[in-house]
């Protein structure tokens, strides 16, 4: 029987009537801007009015041209600005009754009921607060015969919902905080200039990174650039630990290594809550061990900058939330703030959020930092999880060894990432008392015998760099199982960890079809997956996409600035992907495309027609700029040549046309912090895996694994990192084109097309729902999908 149709459009709510503000408040982030323009246009395009409160909370009580009307054009080439346009300020004012009475008149006189607050957790508070004593203040501004009674009926309640708009990532109930990721792009590009310098002098650096209460920037860069130490201020370090970290860097210098980076949050501490300052540990790394040793103290840097893709699609899938949270909101619903967990969007009461944020803050002070971190969430408790695991390696002595011989190969075309991937794998599986062994050039590699030991100092400075070290290539492994068998047998292979995309995942579905040939063969598999085009099936997300999406939002900023200034133009831009349409249409929303073209939705040429006109319509008001993306095979007879011609020919004499194909500078560059700790965790939880499943299969002497869920795929699945049996994805897969049957960026897509004014259904099945915050998530999960 068919199943009823389940999906929820937003075409059934409605704007019109309501006035939606939106105000940036606290410290900028970068980010805030594209929250601001998914705001506005949203908020237009559903029938609203739409005010900038320019200057956050001041502006609010100030009023005048503070509260201006916006409009579609007034956001426009504001997606890859840093800090915020519409401005920001903290107001003694606004935390006054007096302040929040005339922040209430300002409100009513334009009639604004509903509130979109950008800020941290006390912007939040204090738009609860504003919107629990509105009643009251409307009774007091008829008191004073400012407002009349008619006015106090038709604004009776004041809505708000919240978008987290800070650096540090210190809010409790969504995993990144709308500006974090940009900050850890400028943390990460000065560790790795300051590494060509501290190399070149054997110099040991102390960096400083913001984070006065929470550590989160601090450990995600050391887990990203492979830092020697960290501290922060949710783990304290215990008494001794100047001489347990002047070991680890003399040890470090011993393994031949030419520098040392220790990263201190601002907020650091010692487990008798005394501060930990930079020029203290810069002091004791001279005095005890005599390093030249230089102090580097990041600042504001790390507020700075355009913001990253990753920022840019947070903030513009938040802000379209928000306009829809407050659509269908009523006078008993609590405020709300629009969180990320996983890749899902979720709503969560402010409040809840607000308050564990507190807790978080109260554990710390009465030194209960166990409990602190697990406040902190999952994304937290897993980044310090994964950091412990590979900063500091046990002696040999330590470690009992496990007599398990495991193999990493990367397979398939290179993305960035892999590196840090392969570099975690080993360290684990050293410290879990394994022998690594390193494969070059793929299964290729694999059956010629390119096979050898790898140890813990191979891979060190591995993080950092882009491509794949141990070489890769495409061949599958179905030609050459004889001798693959052999190389297993000779080298005592006893698990296989494969990095990489959809050959991958394809060569893993031929070994396992080998087993009842090949016993070799029956030994635990597991695939991370590694591809610029994120087309494997089982995951929503794969190593490489993050960096190849800043890539391409990257060029495409400096291309539609090429146009500044003079006449109108349109630029037709192709990207990578295979088939796949996961890059064009997220890198669309990214750098604010008109149009993305991918094989997932075809096209035909009354629509291409359809976008020429669109884009006429828009050329003819202040927008002077256009950007259309293309997937490499998203048509093959819509080419890009076609496209251009077709869009120069129609356009002629509106505006004319550009062309670029990206290209390979997309699998190229240092992998950007988001892959280099996704592929660090990722990779770690698969060996450790690897390591349960060889315990489990070991018997009488020997590993035999000949069952469905010992060859399995680890992948994203919306909230949770999750073990899938890749026989049971094979009805998932369209082989034909490598690509998953079902994505869930699809979703976006509706996003990119109603932020360039196009009228469009967007499925929200999966917002509406107020969910409740959960103090101590379940661990990921590692059993079959």
């Amino acid at each position: 029987m068919a199943q009823p149709d389940t999906k929820r459009f937003f075409e059934n709510l409605t704007g019109a009537g309501k006035s939606i503000a939106v105000l940036t408040s606290g410290g900028d982030a970068q980010g805030m801007n594209a929250a601001v323009r998914a705001v506005v246009r949203m908020g237009i395009y559903v029938g609203a009015k739409v005010y900038f409160i320019h200057e956050g909370y001041q502006g609010m009580v100030d009023g005048g041209d503070n509260i201006e009307e916006a409009s579609w054009e007034s956001v426009s080439s504001m997606l890859q600005v840093g800090g915020t346009v519409i401005g920001s300020a903290r107001c003694k004012e606004f935390r006054t009754h007096e302040g929040r009475l005339k922040a209430a008149h300002h409100l009513v006189q334009r009639g604004i009921t509903n509130l979109c607050v950008i800020g941290g957790d006390g912007s939040l508070t204090g738009a609860n607060l504003f919107r629990e004593e509105w009643s009251g203040l409307l009774g007091e501004l008829v008191q004073q015969g400012l407002i009349d009674e008619d006015a106090v009926q038709k604004y009776s309640a004041l809505h708000i919902v919240g978008m987290v708009g800070s650096i540090d990532n210190d809010f409790c109930g969504t995993d990144m905080t709308i500006g974090t990721d940009s900050a850890l792009h400028r943390i990460i590009e000065v560790v790795d200039a300051i590494m060509t310098t501290a190399q070149s002098h054997q110099r040991t650096f102390v960096l400083e990174v913001m984070g006065r209460h929470c550590g989160y920037l601090a450990l995600v860069s050391a887990l990203a650039c492979g830092a020697d130490w960290v501290l922060i201020p949710e783990m304290p370090p215990a008494d001794g630990w100047e001489d347990k970290m002047c070991q680890k860097l003399s040890a470090n210098r011993a393994g031949m290594k030419r520098l040392n980076i220790i990263i201190v949050a601002e907020g650091a501490i010692d487990c008798n809550n005394k501060p930990i300052t930079t020029d203290h540990v810069k002091n004791l790394v001279v005095r005890c061990l005599g390093f030249d040793t230089r102090v580097t103290i990041l600042g504001h840097v790390q507020r700075g900058g355009t913001p990253s893709a990753f920022d840019r699609i947070l903030a513009s899938r938040m802000g379209v939330e928000a306009v829809l949270a407050l659509l269908e909101t009523t006078a008993n619903t609590p405020a709300c703030v629009v969180s990320l967990c996983g890749n899902q969007s979720v709503r969560l009461p402010l409040m809840e959020c607000v308050q564990m944020t507190q807790e978080v803050q109260k554990a710390m002070d009465e030194k209960k930092f166990e409990e602190a971190v697990k406040l902190r969430g999952r994304s937290f408790e897993n980044n310090l999880r994964t950091y412990k695991l590979l900063a500091h390696r046990e002696l040999e002595s330590e470690i009992s060894q496990s007599n398990f011989n495991v193999a990493v190969l990367n397979v398939g075309a290179p993305a960035a990432g892999m590196n840090a991937a392969v570099r975690s794998a080993v360290r684990v599986g050293i410290s879990e008392g394994h022998k690594m062994f390193a494969v070059n050039d793929g299964f290729e590699g694999f059956y010629k015998g390119q096979i050898k030991e790898i140890k813990w100092a191979d891979v060190g400075g591995w993080t950092g760099q882009g491509g794949s070290l141990l070489g890769t290539k495409r061949t599958l492994p179905a030609k050459h199982l004889e001798k693959l068998a052999e190389q297993m047998r000779i080298n005592n292979i006893n698990a296989l960890l494969v990095i990489g995309g959809f050959e991958a995942y394809l060569g893993l579905l031929e070994l396992l079809s080998a087993r009842g040939k090949y016993d070799e063969f029956c030994v635990p598999m597991v695939m991370v997956p590694a591809t610029v085009s994120n087309n494997v099936t089982g995951s929503d997300l794969s190593i490489g996409a993050d960096t190849a999406l800043n890539a391409i939002t990257d060029t495409c900023d400096r291309i539609k600035q090429s146009a500044s200034g003079t006449k109108r133009r349109v630029f037709i831009i192709e990207t990578m992907g295979g088939y796949c349409g996961y890059l064009a249409s997220v890198g669309g929303l990214a750098a604010g495309a008109d149009a993305a073209y991918i094989y997932e939705e075809p096209f035909d040429i009354k629509d291409l027609q359809s976008n020429v006109e669109h884009l006429t319509e828009k050329m003819k008001t202040s927008i002077q700029r256009g950007l259309i993306l293309r997937n490499e095979n998203s048509n093959e007879n819509y080419t890009t040549d076609f496209i251009y011609q077709l869009y120069s020919e129609e356009g002629r004499g509106v505006f004319d046309c550009r062309k670029n194909v990206l290209g390979h500078m997309q699998q190229g560059g240092a992998p950007s912090p988001f892959d280099r700790n996704f592929g660090t965790k990722i990779s770690a939880k698969a060996m450790q895996w690897l390591s349960k499943k060889l315990k489990e299969t070991f018997r009488q002497g020997r590993v035999f694994a000949n069952t469905e869920d010992s060859c399995c795929l680890l992948g994203m699945r919306r909230r949770a990192l999750v073990f899938q049996p890749v026989v049971q994805l094979r009805d998932e897969t369209d082989f034909v084109h490598r690509i998953p049957k079902e994505q869930w960026w699809l979703k976006l897509r509706p996003l990119m097309k109603i932020l360039a004014k196009y009228k469009t259904s967007y499925d929200v099945s999966d917002s509406g729902q107020l969910e409740h915050v959960v103090r101590i998530r379940p661990k990921d999960s590692d059993v079959s999908a």
